[in-house]
C-alpha cells in the first residue's frame, strides 16, 4: 500500500491539466537511529534552548527568529513578517519548458518524488503528458510550492508514472574552480592511459543498486541485537595496513615496465626450429642406407 501523499494538486501543461499526487521517493525510516539517554536512569533526554550569554533556559514563548548581520548582532524577524513573504501554494505544478535530458547538471538534483494521477478522471491527460515526454526524450522544468517556498522541479517519465526531482538554485552550489584550480595537469603517456583503460574494462559492469551494501548499517543492527540479548560485544581488531603501500601511479608504471619487457622478449613459438630440419634429413639418410644394404 502506497504511503500517504505528501502533496496534492494539479499538473498543468498549457491548457491541459490533471490532478496528481506527490510522494517522497526516498526514505530514511529503515536507518538505525539513536536517542540521547541518561546513562544512570535509562530515560530519554529532552533538549532545551539555552541563552548563549546568560546560560538561562529559554521557554517556548520567548523563542524568536533572528538573522545575524555580523558577529553577535541579530535582526529579529517576527512570525507575521515572515508569513508575509512566504509563497502560498496554488497546488499547481506549472510546466514552463522541456529540455534535453543530457543538459541537466546532476549537481542541481535534490529531492526525488513520485508523481501519480489522482483518481481516474485525470488519467488520460496524465498519460498524454507522460507519453509525449517519452516520445521526445525531454525532461520538463516546472515550478511547485512546497513548505511555503517555490522550487524548480524536473519531471520525467518513470514506468507508468512520473519522477519529479526538485532542483537546487545556483546560489546553493559551490564553484568547482575553487577546488579544481590547484590540480596539476601532468603529462601522461599513452601507454599508461591504455593500461589504466584495460583495468577499467576488467571492472566494467551495469548500474545495479540492488548490489549496494551498507556495511555500517548492517554492523549497527548486529550490534543492537547482540547488546539487547545480553551477549558480549567484542571490539573489532584494527586491520593491519601494509607497510609497502604503492601509489596507483607507481603500480601503473611497474605494470607498464613489465608489459614492455614482455613485448621485447621473443615468444618461444616465434623462434625458428633450425635444429629440427637437419635431424629429419639425417633420419631419412639412415633409412636409405638400411634399405640399400
Amino acid at each position: 500500500m502506497a504511503a500517504r501523499a505528501y502533496w496534492k494538486g494539479s499538473l498543468k501543461l498549457s491548457l491541459v491539466s490533471c490532478p496528481v499526487l506527490l510522494y517522497p521517493a526516498s526514505t530514511s525510516v529503515e536507518k538505525t537511529r539513536f536517542h540521547m539517554i541518561n546513562k544512570e536512569t535509562g530515560n530519554r533526554l529532552r533538549q532545551q534552548m539555552v541563552d548563549a550569554e546568560t546560560g538561562d533556559v529559554v521557554e517556548s514563548d520567548q523563542k524568536g527568529r533572528g538573522y545575524e548581520l555580523k558577529k553577535g548582532e541579530f535582526v529579529e524577524i517576527d512570525k507575521d513578517e515572515l508569513e508575509a513573504v512566504q509563497i502560498e501554494s496554488n497546488h499547481t505544478i506549472d510546466i514552463d519548458s522541456f529540455v534535453p535530458r543530457e543538459e541537466i547538471d546532476k549537481r542541481y538534483l535534490n529531492h526525488p518524488y513520485y508523481i501519480a494521477p489522482d483518481g481516474k478522471a485525470g488519467t488520460d491527460a496524465f498519460a498524454v503528458i507522460r507519453d509525449a515526454m517519452k516520445d521526445q526524450d525531454r525532461v520538463a522544468l516546472a515550478r511547485i510550492v512546497l513548505t511555503n517556498r517555490e522550487h524548480v522541479i524536473t519531471i520525467e517519465p518513470l514506468g507508468k508514472g512520473l519522477l519529479g526531482t526538485t532542483l537546487r538554485y545556483p546560489y546553493e552550489l559551490r564553484d568547482e574552480d575553487d577546488y579544481f584550480d590547484d590540480i596539476k595537469n601532468p603529462k601522461i603517456s599513452k601507454d599508461m592511459i591504455e593500461l589504466a583503460g584495460h583495468i577499467l574494462k576488467t571492472k566494467a559492469a551495469h548500474f545495479d543498486p540492488s548490489k549496494f551494501k551498507d556495511e555500517y548499517e548492517d554492523a549497527l543492527k548486529a550490534l543492537v541485537r547482540r547488546k539487547a540479548s545480553g551477549k558480549p560485544i567484542k571490539p573489532a581488531e584494527p586491520e593491519e595496513k601494509p607497510d609497502n603501500v604503492v601509489s596507483l601511479m607507481d603500480a601503473l608504471k611497474q605494470s607498464l615496465k613489465h608489459k614492455g619487457s614482455t613485448r621485447r622478449a621473443p615468444h618461444p613459438a616465434s623462434r625458428r626450429p633450425t635444429h629440427r630440419r637437419p635431424a629429419k634429413k639425417a633420419h631419412r639418410s639412415t633409412a636409405r642406407q638400411r634399405k640399400a644394404g
